[in-house]
């Protein structure tokens, strides 16, 4: 099993985006980036810690690539605006790969430069793995056991309609 770990603002929309996808097992949403040992949310929250909320995903290399995991993160949040992504503005929903070894360093490195050659003014942080720290429990799989939360409404129904049009052949069967 690898694993990525991947910030793109709120980790419960970048986790309800990655849990669709074949060959991920698991995806834990935490805090990673900053200096504050074993944070909390609401450390997080004020923005004080210097974490960006992240997803570590588990997948199987066999069934989907890293390389497919950053198509999908690229196209799946903004990353060419600095600390926000939409209503969701602080350092801690800053745009982030932290890269577990040299290959997913050059994989990360050469997609960004790709992108920035297209025209795009990416601000993605590409940083080596720092300390991870899983977020409270209830924050895990959150999408999924609150469907009707009002942000959730409004925030992950767009990317998971964007993921679907986008990556059909890597979405796991319903």
């Amino acid at each position: 099993m690898q694993q990525a770990v991947f910030g793109g603002g709120c980790f419960w929309c970048v986790e309800a985006v990655f849990l669709q996808l074949l060959g991920v097992e698991k995806v834990v949403s935490g805090y990673a980036g900053g200096l504050t040992v074993n944070p909390t949310y609401e450390q997080i929250c004020d923005g004080d810690t210097q974490h960006a909320e992240v997803i570590q995903i588990h997948f199987n290399e066999s069934q989907i690539s890293f390389s497919q995991l950053l198509d999908v993160f690229f196209a799946t949040h903004d990353p060419t605006t600095l600390n926000r992504q939409g209503n969701d503005v602080g350092t801690q929903y800053r745009s982030v790969i932290y890269y577990q070894n040299e290959l997913q360093q050059q994989e990360a490195q050469q997609r960004i430069d790709e992108l920035k050659a297209e025209g795009l003014n990416i601000v993605t942080e590409l940083s080596p793995m720092p300390s991870f720290y899983p977020a409270e429990d209830y924050h895990q799989n959150f999408f999924a056991r609150n469907p009707n939360q009002g942000y959730c409404n409004f925030s992950i129904p767009p990317k998971l309609m964007k993921l679907r049009s986008k990556f059909q052949d890597l979405l796991k069967s319903e």
